[in-house]
């Protein structure tokens, strides 16, 4: 699959007020153009939209409307918190919980129009026992475990339950799903031993649309997709899977403010603990970032160490030292004094820094680079 064509990163910080340090700015249109690629790739299924975890970080107020917009009509959240913000947002779409259906919770779930995703044998008796007694039979999904061994019926549990008629009559079966542990890696036989079991069980249990493909089960093709696909992590710009070109479009963008630029002579250290020696005399910036702002402390890069690599325009310009809670320190010898000022915006994420670079060099994946951004720096929806 190609990549998706390059954006221009957005100039929000002509937008900045002279008290502003940083500058997260999330593209709406990306996002809106992702969904529609994913879309695509997944037709003739239906295309969901997870946005669990406040949209992976960005924003559910503002990310789930313009998936909305978009025609996206069905969503996924993990708890019922999460699910109750999102039906004030969208009164008319259909909502999932992956967490399934906790003791107490279901009069919930029927008072918000929401859909359990039951995990459990004893999941599926509650909620057979709570519409029975209501007279309702309400919607809900039943995830099966296909051999990632975490939420879902094992095969036992589907022994008990596929044969029980009065539980399956009380309800309505409206999804039946399960998930990949493996599907970044495109020719990783776990993928097609899920499928394969994912198809045993299904087949058990009342007929119900199916689903199994998350982002990266949507690159594996056709036989992953089924009924209806739930994207997550590519929805948002990230790279679901370890092969090849992203062909998502990025939508976050993450700008830190140069609060001091110094000369530090050879010799000298920068940054907590003295990790990093300089060996000739060089240019340092300090930029208004840091861990609190999920620029994680693992990007730090100590003597002899070779870490990330942020941009002042088309000029790279390298860590140094430890990253701390609000700053971190950035070698800006080679970058034209111009546009290494006090005051000047340096690119944390975006064009030339993407989610996936930061995160290599963190030790840890896009994700949690998404869903760790923090709330100090001012956030600028575009788009949408």
């Amino acid at each position: 699959m190609s990549p998706a064509r390059p954006r221009e990163a957005p100039s929000s910080e002509r937008d900045a007020g002279p008290h502003e340090t940083a500058i997260l700015t999330i593209d709406l249109d990306a996002l809106t153009a992702n969904y529609r690629r994913l879309r695509d790739l997944a037709a003739p299924a239906e295309c969901a939209a997870v946005v669990k975890a406040d949209a992976y970080g960005l924003g559910m107020a503002e990310a789930a409307p313009a998936l909305a917009r978009a025609g996206c009509k069905i969503f996924f959240v993990a708890t019922l918190g999460e699910a109750k913000a999102l039906r004030a947002l969208l009164p008319h779409a259909v909502i999932y919980v992956f967490a399934g259906l906790m003791p107490g919770t279901a009069e919930l779930y029927r008072a918000h129009d929401l859909r359990p995703v039951l995990n459990s044998a004893e999941e599926i008796r509650e909620w057979a026992s709570f519409c029975a007694a209501q007279g309702e039979k309400r919607a809900c999904a039943v995830h099966l475990d296909s051999g990632m061994n975490r939420l879902g019926l094992s095969a036992a549990e589907v022994d008990q339950v596929a044969d029980a008629r009065d539980l399956w009559q009380a309800m309505t079966l409206s999804l039946v799903m399960s998930h990949l542990a493996c599907a970044d890696e495109p020719n990783h036989p776990k993928s097609e031993a899920q499928r394969k079991i994912f198809d045993r069980l299904r087949a058990r249990l009342p007929a119900a649309l199916a689903s199994l493909a998350n982002s990266a089960g949507i690159l594996l093709g056709r036989a992953y997709a089924y009924d209806l696909v739930r994207p997550g992590i590519a929805l948002y710009g990230g790279k679901p899977s370890r092969q090849g070109e992203n062909p998502f479009h990025p939508v976050v963008h993450l700008k830190g403010r140069i609060l001091q630029v110094r000369n530090v002579a050879p010799g000298e250290t920068v940054g907590y603990g003295a990790t990093r020696t300089l060996h000739e005399l060089a240019r340092v910036a300090v930029v208004s970032v840091g861990y609190a702002d999920g620029f994680f402390r693992s990007l730090s890069t100590g003597d002899g160490e070779t870490g990330l690599v942020v941009y002042l325009g088309a000029h790279a310009a390298p860590i140094l030292g430890r990253v701390s809670m609000d700053l971190i320190t950035i070698d800006v010898t080679g970058v034209p004094e111009e546009i290494s000022c006090r005051g000047a915006w340096v690119e944390l994420i975006g064009p030339n820094v993407s989610a996936q670079d930061m995160a290599h060099h963190a030790g840890t994946i896009d994700y949690e680079i998404l869903t760790n951004l923090g709330r100090r720096a001012a956030r600028r929806y575009i788009g949408g």
